[in-house]
């Protein structure tokens, strides 16, 4: 992030959340632990072969997630990342769900994304993550 290599996430409309360290995402895969404090899965459709016991969730926000038309248009393409970006942020900023989150980060000293995404680099929670710091 402090590479120049990403583009601006904001456009002018988000509020920073006040006193956050960061915030963690991690695949929803990976097993749960202490560390990652309160448990926010973000994907708009529930992770394939995945046990509601086994993911270990304080909370689904599916309408933080990309709209379905983005999410298709997307496709985890790495060369569409950087206009999914942009595109990502513009849906954030009108999405009233976004204040929701905001509200959890400020009231739990760890919060983790979830995301089912297999590249950790190429996937919405890290621009999720990146708008909400």
């Amino acid at each position: 992030m402090g590479d120049g290599s990403c583009l601006p996430l904001t456009s002018g409309k988000r509020t920073p959340i006040m006193g956050r360290m960061g915030i963690a995402i991690k695949r929803i895969y990976e097993e749960p632990t202490a560390s990652d404090g309160y448990r926010v899965l973000v994907d708009r459709l529930w992770p394939r072969g995945m046990t509601k016991e086994r993911a270990a969730l304080d909370l689904w926000l599916k309408d933080v997630a990309p709209s379905p038309l983005l999410r298709k248009w997307f496709g985890h393409d790495p060369a569409k990342f950087a206009e999914f970006r942009m595109r990502y942020i513009a849906e954030l900023d009108a999405n009233a769900a976004v204040d929701n989150l905001r509200h959890i980060c400020a009231e739990h000293p760890d919060v983790t994304l979830l995301y089912a995404a297999k590249d950790p680099h190429i996937n919405h929670a890290l621009a999720l993550r990146d708008y909400l710091n």
